[in-house]
């Protein structure tokens, strides 16, 4: 599957047809990350199929967005989006939405598919009348930093993390 080009990417929504795909691409997400730091979760027993399960369940839901990118009738990632509203009624603060996931076979990255999956998931939050939207990376993963500034992302607010370790008295 080298030398594709974005032009043979296909940008649809997902399907059940593509529930093994996704748990695949989600569990190599999962290892990527904890790769990255073991601060990040580790996929539980099984966890992949609850994942797309619950995807699947949301196919139909109109605040969620699940799409595929299909390169030669085969899934090479996805993306899943969604409407969020961040509590009305104490922040002063329009909808806005949250991209949960994506992720790309690394055989087709730096070839588009990933900026497909975004540029589909940005139209669909205009049609939403979604102005902005956020997502988290990881603060080591510098190819993930430099993709997302690529698009225009800009950094808003830093999570941090400490151990609470052993009680010192």
């Amino acid at each position: 599957m080298d030398g594709f080009n974005v032009a043979e990417v296909i940008i649809r929504r997902v399907t059940k047809d593509d529930t093994d795909a996704l748990a695949e691409m989600w569990l190599a997400l999962v290892a990527y990350h904890q790769q990255l730091t073991e601060d990040l979760p580790a996929a539980s027993r099984g966890g992949e199929h609850r994942y797309v399960r619950r995807i699947m369940e949301r196919l139909d839901d109109p605040y969620t967005c699940a799409l595929a990118a299909e390169m030669e009738g085969q899934v090479v990632g996805f993306v899943l989006g969604m409407v969020i509203d961040l509590m009305p009624d104490i922040f002063d603060q329009k909808p806005s939405g949250f991209l949960a996931d994506i992720y790309v076979e690394p055989h087709v990255r730096r070839q588009g598919v990933g900026r497909s999956l975004v540029n589909e998931l940005m139209n669909w939050f205009r049609a939403c009348g979604i102005s902005t939207f956020d997502w988290h990376v990881a603060s080591n993963n510098p190819e993930g930093l430099a993709f997302w500034r690529s698009i225009g992302g800009r950094d808003v607010m830093i999570r941090m993390r400490a151990d609470v370790g052993a009680k010192n008295d």
